[in-house]
């Protein structure tokens, strides 16, 4: 039974009532005449005849976008890490040499209910950090991307769950300027050694090179502020900076990172210590070299390192 556009709670498409009209003129007991149905549905008859001649078009589009949705679920789940429309917009170009619109992925998106992992802040935990402020040492002062690869460090500790309530530690160094992780360690105790465990690592990376004014960014948990790791950063002529008590926008790009981490890896088939240092390896590896960023011209943060440092574009 059709209803008049006066009656209806929510405003129907006119190609939602084309569709019903199409449907009644298959029912057999139907006595309505399509110039009545559609004075009763308040679209044109001559509306109604333009509709259907599209039919074949809109068939044709129907398969198209069913199509372009199968190369985006492969750009999705590329090295089995789930990614959001501009991740799945960058893998199609750089993997799959695709140029799809930013809009019609998003698009496709919604009509096929394709869910974007991405996370969303928890803005009563961030307001509440940020009013325990107090006066500290920070060099920083949230200048996180100073455009110079090896100058800003900014270094976190953060807890992995797995195998229903085991923890271990995974501590990481990320460049403000190329978001690369260029040093990770993962450990089953949250000691200063995870610290300078990183920094050892970070001093071996053959590929990253320190700049002579690098800081070294950091909450003021008791790891960064032990005498070891002072005497570590000094040996390495590493300038100390800490974030202020308990504010976490004073290191919001490690913080983010952690994020989007935690939301991209696999945890459920790590029952051992061992199978999680395999899967964080493996997104290490993913994020530095085939997680492609917008804000770093669509690169991976290694490539974008060697951009910055030789000038030369990856593709």
């Amino acid at each position: 039974m059709l209803v008049k556009a006066g009656d209806a709670k929510e405003k129907i498409s006119s190609s939602r009532k084309y569709k019903i009209i199409t449907q009644m003129l298959q029912k057999h007991r139907n006595s309505l005449s399509v110039s009545r149905m559609c004075e009763i549905a308040a679209v044109s008859r001559s509306g109604y005849y333009a509709w259907l001649e599209q039919e074949e078009n809109r068939m044709k589009k129907e398969i198209q976008d069913k199509q372009d949705f199968e190369l985006m679920l492969k750009a999705y789940s590329y090295k089995n890490r789930y990614k959001d429309a501009r991740g799945i917009k960058m893998v199609l170009l750089r993997e799959y040499g695709i140029v799809m619109n930013l809009k019609k992925i998003r698009r496709l998106m919604k009509k096929f209910h394709l869910r974007c992992p991405i996370r969303k802040p928890n803005p009563y935990k961030k307001i509440g950090k940020a009013l325990k402020s107090h006066t500290v040492k920070n060099l920083l002062e949230r200048n996180f991307n100073q455009g110079i690869p090896g100058k800003v460090l900014l270094t976190d500790i953060t807890y992995i769950y797995y195998n229903s309530g085991k923890c271990a530690y995974l501590s990481t160094i990320k460049d403000g300027c190329t978001k690369q992780i260029p040093a990770y360690c993962l450990s089953k105790d949250m000691t200063t050694s995870i610290v300078t465990n990183t920094i050892h690592l970070l001093r071996k990376n053959p590929i990253y090179h320190l700049h002579a004014d690098a800081l070294f960014h950091s909450d003021q948990g008791v790891q960064y502020t032990s005498l070891i790791l002072k005497e570590e950063l000094k040996k390495y002529n590493l300038t100390q900076s800490m974030s202020r008590c308990g504010n976490c926008w004073d290191n919001a790009p490690q913080e983010s990172f952690y994020g989007h981490m935690k939301d991209e890896l696999h945890l459920e088939n790590c029952t051992t210590f061992a199978q999680l240092k395999e899967e964080i390896d493996s997104y290490m590896d993913y994020y530095n070299n085939f997680r492609y960023q917008w804000e770093l011209k669509k690169m991976a943060p290694n490539e974008y390192h060697q951009y910055m440092m030789t000038g030369k574009m990856p593709y």
